[in-house]
């Protein structure tokens, strides 16, 4: 038995946008958002998915939009690829679906929550371990939320998701698994089949009930993402060498640099205790700092030195 991958479009939306089996939509959704409380008990699948040939870099996000209790309307996304500007699409889109409720003459009391529930296939926040972030508007100081908060995004990050099949305990972990895991599995896990919907959901997924054109469609849409994952890897590896060489350079050249500097002390050294006699430990150290250019001075003006205290005031005058 072998199963799509819930993260291409394909498969993300032939099983979550299935308007026959809504119960899955309902279930992930309360999981995500809800803690898995079976805080939604209806919805209405608002574009039921129509399958669509490969078209380019549209497809490596996916959408699925629900209207659910409460009146509140729940945009899902899918994204594979931290594409540029991602975060801000994500905004967009929210505000976007918020703003487009309201027809001609219709007063805004007619608009109605909008949660954004994005899954990435890529760690988003850096800074902190959470698994499920949640944002709404808040008070910078005090925290307390927006009166009549209409906008939340929620944002799940597979990477972070850690957790063996044998340690799974609650719906939230039960479908982050089955989103990450889903190809790897041989056959429907006691853990996972024990939930209806996520049952139900490897019943789609299961490549056995998928025609022939369905399976080629996965394969081409799982190629192509993987097509732009080895494309971005091969950009930061180019990125990666061109920083290498630039740095093995750099390093020539200021080793170059150095052996110069080092060569010229050296010769200065040498002169320093003909003129004037050994040179204190101090005062190398104090030579050993000077610029190329006081180098380059002092080699001049030791000529002139009769004594140490030449030196020393000399060393003076250049520190001040």
């Amino acid at each position: 038995m072998r199963f799509i991958s819930p993260k291409t479009d394909f498969a993300f939306k032939k099983i979550f946008a299935s308007s026959e089996h809504p119960e899955i939509l309902i279930s992930f959704l309360n999981a995500m958002l809800y803690n898995g409380e079976p805080t939604i008990q209806e919805l209405e699948i608002i574009h039921p998915y129509s399958a669509g040939s490969v078209t380019g870099l549209k497809d490596t996000y996916l959408d699925v939009k629900a209207k659910i209790t409460g009146n509140k309307t729940v945009i899902v996304e899918m994204q594979v690829l931290n594409v540029a500007a991602f975060e801000k699409r994500v905004v967009y889109n929210a505000a976007k679906t918020y703003s487009t409720q309201l027809k001609a003459g219709e007063g805004y009391l007619k608009l109605n929550p909008v949660i954004a529930l994005t899954i990435t296939d890529f760690i988003l926040f850096e800074n902190t371990t959470k698994l499920i972030s949640n944002f709404e508007f808040t008070e910078t100081e005090e925290k307390f939320v927006y009166p009549n908060c209409e906008l939340k995004l929620v944002f799940v990050e597979l990477p972070k998701f850690k957790k063996e099949l044998n340690e799974l305990e609650t719906l939230p972990e039960k479908w982050i698994y089955f989103m990450k895991n889903a190809p790897s599995l041989e056959a429907v896990p006691e853990t996972l089949g024990s939930i209806e919907e996520i049952n139900t959901a490897l019943g789609i997924a299961n490549r056995a009930n998928l025609t022939l054109d369905e399976l080629n469609d996965v394969d081409k849409r799982e190629m192509f993402i993987q097509d732009q994952i080895g494309s971005v890897m091969k950009g930061i590896e180019i990125g990666l060498q061109q920083g290498i060489e630039q740095g093995i350079q750099q390093g020539i050249e200021q080793g170059i640099e150095r052996g110069k500097i080092e060569g010229e002390i050296g010769l200065i050294m040498r002169l320093l205790v003909r003129r004037v006699g050994e040179v204190t430990l101090e005062v190398q150290t104090r030579i050993q700092g000077l610029s190329a250019e006081q180098l380059d001075d002092l080699g001049e003006a030791l000529l002139d030195f009769r004594s140490p205290e030449d030196l020393i005031a000399w060393l003076e005058s250049a520190a001040g």
